[in-house]
């Protein structure tokens, strides 16, 4: 890949970030050099990040949303394109926040992943979608690729928690929309990997894939991401891109057919001691 063809990419990519809050449900607050993202009702609480064609944004820019999304109560947290905006880091770390970075990948057009047979598409109604949603969650809490210990207890657990029935609506109405797509892959009636993809036009990005660490290292996310990447090409995706946890993620997809092309980096609060 050229580097005048990751350009285009990162700039197509810029364009997808600054529209999908938008179409999510978000408001979007202008603070010059940024942008606030503020999701109106139930939904994926969204991020500030860099406006589209603004100047670098300061330290004194960055406080400044810090300050707005205090007041809102919503996650003091940023997300941008370390090639697209790369004075940002400086500028959020100054203000005392904590940057961490993630390959970002766009699969190859020629590439075809193959399927696997425990992964089907989920709808709207589909019963095992609150499992789905959960399911992530479990993963991202115990971050890796080494087998852990949350299996099928700890996700029926996990789905007495009143906040599952309530992303289950939003995404719920995504899927009938077809603002969303989801996967998931299902044995013996138990989600142990699910993810997403949302498309903007015809770029589509693969989130939240995440599997159940007591089944780690069968291929299942892989075979989630597949069945995304091919409902997302039926509806028209041309590019369809993601940002892995970590390096060894990110090797993973590379073996599918993804290629890094930037670094995605978030900024937060640092972490509290003990937490």
């Amino acid at each position: 890949m050229t580097h005048h063809m990751i350009d285009s990419l990162l700039s197509e990519l810029e364009r997808y970030y600054d529209t999908v809050p938008r179409v999510g449900g978000a408001r979007a607050e202008d603070f010059g050099p940024l942008t606030l993202f503020v999701q109106e009702g139930a939904g994926w609480p969204y991020y500030a990040r860099p406006a589209l064609g603004g100047p670098d944004a300061t330290a004194a820019d960055v406080e400044r949303v810090l300050a707005r999304q205090r007041e809102l109560g919503v996650p003091e947290s940023f997300e941008w394109v370390a090639e697209t905006s790369p004075a940002l880091r400086a500028a959020a770390e100054a203000a005392g926040l904590h940057v961490h970075a993630h390959p970002l990948m766009v699969l190859e057009a020629s590439e075809e992943l193959p399927p696997h047979p425990e992964v089907r598409l989920l709808d709207a109604e589909d019963p095992l979608l609150s499992a789905a949603l959960a399911v992530p969650a479990l993963a991202f809490a115990d971050p890796g690729t080494a087998v852990g210990e949350a299996g099928p207890a700890e996700l029926a657990a996990a789905l007495e928690d009143p906040s599952v029935e309530t992303r289950r609506t939003s995404v719920s109405a995504k899927l009938a929309a077809g603002t969303s797509g989801m996967a998931a892959a299902v044995r013996d009636g138990v989600v142990l990997c699910s993810g997403m993809f949302n498309p903007v036009g015809d770029v589509a990005e693969v989130v939240g894939v995440g599997t159940l660490p007591s089944a780690r290292r069968q291929g299942l996310a892989l075979g989630v991401t597949s069945a995304l990447v091919a409902q997302a090409r039926a509806r028209g995706a041309r590019t369809v891109f993601l940002s892995a946890g970590d390096e060894d993620v990110a090797r993973i997809y590379g073996r599918a057919g993804f290629r890094r092309v930037g670094t995605a980096l978030i900024a937060e609060p640092p972490a509290e001691p003990g937490a």
